[in-house]
């Protein structure tokens, strides 16, 4: 039976600003460079079995670390990519708000109705998200991918309505843990590493 263990990857260069970053590949910070570290020394006790992550850099930097600690294989899967956030990538929230009030506003009212303006449907994001999650096999995995569509599935595996996600997980801390059960219940989210046991 499959344990999942979700982290978002470690912080990038567009954190400090708050900028959305879905597709673009913005690499991490010294500090989100030492957060993957810190992740590793725990994937090293951590009993995995593997190592899964989205194909963006900050993400394979951040799961590359710990597959090599953990001494286990790292499988990479489009389906774990952050969710496209169109013309809002690179942009914080007040930059929208300037080019585009009325998208973001129904955006902010219902992420999941209201992409924002060429996004990605979050529906579909989810649904991928979730199928590939899915097909992982066997014993504890690391699955290291983005915010957004972490949230969103957690959403989808709790029965909430996706437009909800920014409520219900308003925060997801650079390399904190969030475990699914074999059964897909949510056991812990947004676990800081040193608590975790492993």
């Amino acid at each position: 039976m499959t344990r999942l263990l979700l982290a978002r990857h470690g912080e990038s260069v567009w954190h400090d600003g708050n900028r959305y970053a879905g597709r673009s590949d913005i690499a991490l910070t010294p500090r989100g460079e030492q957060q993957a570290r810190e992740l590793a020394a725990w994937s090293a006790q951590a009993g995995l079995e593997a190592v899964w992550c989205s194909p963006l850099s900050r993400a394979r930097r951040t799961a590359q670390a710990s597959a090599e600690a953990a001494g286990v294989g790292l499988s990479v899967d489009e389906r774990l990519v952050e969710l496209d956030f169109g013309q809002a990538d690179g942009l914080t929230a007040a930059e929208q708000r300037e080019r585009f009030p009325e998208a973001r506003a129904a955006f902010e009212d219902d992420p999941a109705a209201n992409p924002l303006p060429g996004g990605e449907d979050p529906v579909k994001a989810a649904a991928r998200f979730l199928a590939c999650l899915r097909e992982i096999d066997g014993g504890r995995v690391l699955v290291v991918a983005h915010t957004t569509v972490i949230r969103l599935a957690l959403c989808a595996l709790a029965g909430i309505p996706l437009g909800e996600y920014r409520r219900v997980f308003p925060e997801l801390d650079n390399c904190a843990l969030t475990e699914i059960d074999p059964e897909g219940a949510i056991i812990r989210y947004n676990s800081p590493i040193q608590w975790s046991r492993p």
